[in-house]
């Protein structure tokens, strides 16, 4: 006897030459039997099979129970199997006492039971491969407006991608214990970790102080006005990072990251190879305007060739495609992270992606709240942080303050509530430099020394001299965070505690 529990499934797609949807109850009935009979069995399957596997609902509910009762190190067996579901009611729903009985005399041999848990989570995989493939089937069909084949191109991608990662289409609801477990396993790694960061390192001491690192599942917005250095830091970041980047193995045989991690930096501005540029000139020490004329010699060009045998080896890729839309920029990171692993993206700048086709309205506002929530839910669906730079609007200008505030943000609404943290880029020296005080009506050679000498000295106390304005940050306080700033090399560096670099490098 076989229970076919066939009405808790979702309708078939609309597919004519599917009859039904490939499935192997024996199989099902196998496993559970054999775990029922054996609880050690459990830990060979675990990782392999989960309850949304099996075809048959009935059969997922009992393995949950399995599930549950073997991992909190109890009995599951016929016994107590009946006792749970005849205690809330659903003892017939899983089938009733003669059920239980027949699956364990269904049971598969205890070496055949790992060979079972593959063939039912293969066919898992398939039946929500047809699903899928019949739900786009039915969408490029009704499917209308521009691009709209590209936009549905992109959702596949993002479907399948998270049906290889988890062995079906949509993760669902996540119980509260799971939840509790990860936010343990989160401040475990941040203890075990020097500084006591839980994120991905930025590689600024006081900037990890105050963010604990960049997390995963956040938004980072990044912004400043033109030549603040928003590009420069976030290079700085991204080199730290991938520099740090070291994997252990797990318990279950898989590489996690502990320290550092890939990154992936679009650099929709600039080319791969500008970029390439400044991070030669920051390790090398050798200014990058030098490099592009060729102004250098052979103790440069050694010191150049050392700096790239090191740099090629570093987890970082550079996407240097120019006005990418917010469905392939997430495409190719989904591939980047399938493919070579991926803990940190990097988007130079937010202004710079484009909104899905079925979008392009003229809008301005709509297709970047669309940007920044396709930013936020990506970050979310890979785990990883993404740090998004960011333009200001002119108003800065215009106050006698020139330090940027929230307002600033151009269509600020969506980036501001979509981020989880917004930092801003500010060089007093930039606006100082352009203030060069000249001589007033009827002043005379002494007033006008004086003045000019106390603009110098300012000049450059803060010449060398960043600060990272932390105006938002959902989980913990907002704060200024001083950072030292050369710009011959485009490197930002820790301050001690004179306000001297306080690092010869990152």
């Amino acid at each position: 006897m076989v229970l076919a529990m066939a009405d808790g499934l979702p309708p078939p797609p609309r597919i004519d030459a599917i009859k039904t949807l490939p499935h192997n109850l024996d199989a099902e009935q196998a496993v559970l039997g054999a775990l029922l009979v054996d609880n050690e069995l459990y830990s060979r399957i675990a990782g392999t099979l989960e309850a949304s596997h099996f075809y048959d609902p009935a059969h997922g509910k009992i393995f949950g129970f399995i599930e549950a009762r073997v991992s909190k190190g109890h009995l599951a067996d016929g016994v107590t199997l009946r006792d749970a579901f005849a205690k809330d009611g659903g003892l017939q729903e899983i089938g009733g006492a003669a059920y239980i009985a027949e699956l364990v005399d269904a049971q598969g041999a205890p070496a055949a039971i790992m060979d079972y848990a593959r063939l039912i989570a293969d066919l898992s995989v398939r039946r929500e491969l047809i699903r899928i493939g019949g739900d786009l089937a039915s969408e490029a069909e009704a499917a209308d407006g521009l691009e709209a084949g590209l936009d549905l191109l992109g959702q596949a991608e993002r479907k399948l991608y998270a049906l290889a990662e988890r062995g079906q289409a949509s993760q669902g609801f996540v119980p509260f214990h799971e939840a509790m477990r990860r936010s343990l396993e989160t401040a475990e790694a941040a203890l075990k970790r020097d500084g006591g960061l839980s994120g991905v390192p930025s590689g600024f001491r006081d900037l990890d102080r105050l963010l604990g690192g960049l997390h995963r599942s956040d938004l980072v917005i990044l912004a400043g006005r033109p030549s603040m250095g928003k590009t420069a830091l976030a290079a700085n970041i991204a080199y730290k990072a991938a520099r740090r980047f070291r994997r252990e193995p797990q318990p279950n045989g898989e590489q996690k990251t502990v320290d550092g991690g890939v990154v992936g930096f679009y650099s929709l501005e600039m080319s791969a190879e500008q970029l390439a540029t400044r991070l030669l000139a920051d390790f090398a020490e050798i200014p990058s305007d030098r490099i592009r004329r060729g102004d250098i010699n052979e103790s440069d060009y050694g010191a150049l060739r050392d700096a790239v045998q090191d740099l090629e080896r570093l987890p970082l890729y550079i996407d240097e495609t120019g006005g990418i839309s917010i469905s392939a920029l997430a495409a190719r990171a989904r591939r980047l992270q399938r493919t070579q692993g991926l803990d940190l993206l990097i988007v130079d700048y937010l202004q710079l992606v484009t909104a899905s086709g079925n979008r392009k309205d003229g809008n301005r506002v709509q297709e970047v709240s669309e940007i920044t929530q396709g930013l936020k839910a990506l970050a979310k669906e890979l785990n990883i942080c993404v740090v998004a730079l960011s333009q200001l609007s002119r108003q800065v200008e215009n106050r006698d303050d020139k330090r940027p505030q929230l307002a600033d943000l151009r269509e600020s609404g969506s980036i501001e509530q979509d981020a989880d943290v917004v930092m801003f880029v500010y060089r007093e020296a930039y606006y100082l430099g352009r203030a060069e005080p000249g001589r007033r009506p009827g002043e005379s050679d002494d007033d006008f020394a004086k003045r000019h000498f106390e603009w110098t000295e300012q000049l450059s106390k803060m010449e060398n001299r960043a600060e990272v304005i932390v105006a938002k940050q959902r989980h913990g306080p907002i704060a200024n965070v001083q950072l030292g700033f050369r710009g011959e090399l485009t490197r930002f560096t820790d301050l001690d505690l004179s306000g001297r670099y306080d690092e010869p490098h990152g």
